[in-house]
């Protein structure tokens, strides 16, 4: 097995009694707490703080119900849709640093960071000044500019199996992409994926995914039977139902592909063993790996989870973070993979606004912000900080929870845990998750409307973001 860097092998000794890993999963307590019920439900126009008084949502309602007459379920991406956790969505006016502030009035601290690009904070005034000036230039060329060339170098410089890429405009994009020169590059129709796994919207993916399909008991794409025939899918932290695979579909397997930590089911990581046995299954196979790092690149590490656990793929798609906040993707890999995509090879792959120069410059200034020293141990220590308090809270108010973090990345569970993969998440009590989001809305604290997405912090988040966090968990807890 590769070196494994920066993988720390127990929490912080000021966070806790026991030894546990910490990107692994704490337990709050043993039991679910017997008083709870549905008169505790926490309601959306009142709060037992005095100040707390006035929070409303009318504004937001009011918008939506428009919203709702003009769009699918009033939103572009489901999830936003507050479907799994009752209430009434808010819809944003704002965002600065770590705060976001609602059509309404509202300001909550953000744990959800546009879904992970806010790394470095939102609106940061650097990415905004550069952002500026290029737009000074154009918004969009439709051909090739320095900028590419820019971005290019720093992802290869910092990916470690990156040597060539190709950028794209969006995490389902590039997964789409990285899907096709997989099968192109092996001649082999099937890939493995994960339960719980979420790797875009295409119906080869859309099988026992995670994401808003899991979020909202959707079925997946299996009605679909021509375009997920190949698609071949086990439990995360399974190897052996990943050799059983490989045994039943000798030489059909193209590649696997995996989030090397879930971030769609609720935030899963992987076991010690798990990154490494994949690995050496598929070069035994002569198959490809695929890591999806959408979420983790250059949030678990500069280098992405592949620079943390030391395991390198054949083949990563990128997105959000190498953005700054604005529509992106990427796949890359392997320079003898990637002479395939077209125009070099037979693969073709198009976008008209690939490459833009103003997701190019945002990406740039905020993968220069990521360079700066002690960034990733700041990440650590923030959200170390927060999850620990998180679940210390859910043990003084006798609540069932388990959670972890790695980085910039965190999640719990309202379960004993430890959870491994999607069906134990699954054993989550939803309505509780339900019943504390809402409380935290009303506190000023915005997690993301799902038990089944992972949480993310910034480098704006303050110690007192933190505090304030974790002092409103332990009231909400208490409520429900």
């Amino acid at each position: 097995m590769a070196a494994v860097n920066g993988v720390g092998l127990s929490w912080p000794s000021k966070l806790t009694k026991t030894q546990t890993p910490k990107w692994g999963f704490s337990p709050s307590h043993r039991r679910c707490n017997p008083s709870s019920s549905s008169a505790a439900t926490i309601r959306m126009t009142a709060s037992v703080d005095e100040k707390k008084k006035t929070f409303t949502l009318e504004k937001s309602e009011e918008a939506f119900s428009k919203a709702k007459e003009l769009m699918p379920g009033g939103v572009n991406s489901p999830v936003r849709a507050f479907k799994s956790v009752g209430g009434q969505p808010i819809i944003i006016d704002s965002v600065k640093g770590s705060r976001m502030r609602d059509i309404d009035g509202n300001e909550y601290i953000d744990y959800v960071g546009s879904w992970g690009p806010a790394i470095i904070g939102h609106a940061d005034d650097e990415v905004l000044a550069a952002l500026a000036e290029t737009m000074k230039k154009g918004t969009s060329f439709g051909a090739p500019c320095l900028l590419e060339n820019t971005l290019a170098e720093m992802v290869i410089s910092a990916v470690p199996s990156i040597e060539m890429v190709r950028f794209v405009n969006s995490g389902t994009e590039a997964c789409m992409g990285v899907l096709r020169l997989a099968r192109a590059f092996t001649c082999r129709p099937k890939i493995i994926k994960f339960e719980g796994c979420y790797h875009g919207h295409a119906d080869p993916f859309l099988v026992k995914a995670g994401s808003g399909v899991a979020t909202l008991g959707l079925p997946d794409s299996r009605e679909f039977e021509a375009a997920t025939i190949d698609t071949l899918t086990a439990p995360y932290n399974d190897i052996s139902a990943v050799e059983s695979l490989f045994e039943e579909h000798k030489g059909e397997i193209a590649a696997v592909i995996l989030e090397p930590v879930v971030g769609n089911a609720g935030f899963i990581p992987p076991k010690l063993e798990f990154l490494a046995a994949i690995r050496k299954i598929t070069k035994e196979n002569d198959a490809l790996l695929i890591f999806d790092e959408v979420m983790t690149g250059f949030r678990l590490a500069y280098g992405g989870a592949q620079e943390y656990f030391g395991i390198t793929p054949d083949l990563t798609t990128l997105g959000k973070i190498i953005g700054g906040g604005l529509p992106v993707g990427a796949y890359g890999g392997r320079r003898d993979i990637m002479e395939m995509v077209a125009p070099a090879g037979p693969m073709y792959q198009a976008g008209t606004l690939s490459g833009n120069p103003l997701a190019m410059t945002a990406g740039i200034h905020t993968l220069k912000r990521l360079q700066g020293q002690g960034t990733y141990e700041q990440l650590d220590k923030i959200t170390g900080e927060l999850t620990q308090g998180i679940l210390d809270a859910g043990k003084k108010t006798g609540h069932a929870m388990c959670g972890g973090f790695i980085r910039g990345m965190f999640g719990f569970f309202f379960a004993d845990g430890p959870v491994y993969n999607f069906s134990d998440a699954k054993k989550s009590d939803t309505e509780k998750f339900g019943r504390f989001y809402r409380g935290m809305l009303e506190e000023g604290v915005y997690f993301a409307p799902s038990q089944f997405e992972a949480g993310f912090t910034s480098l704006a988040h303050t110690p007192e973001d933190i505090q304030r966090t974790i002092a409103a968990a332990e009231k909400v807890l208490k409520q429900i």
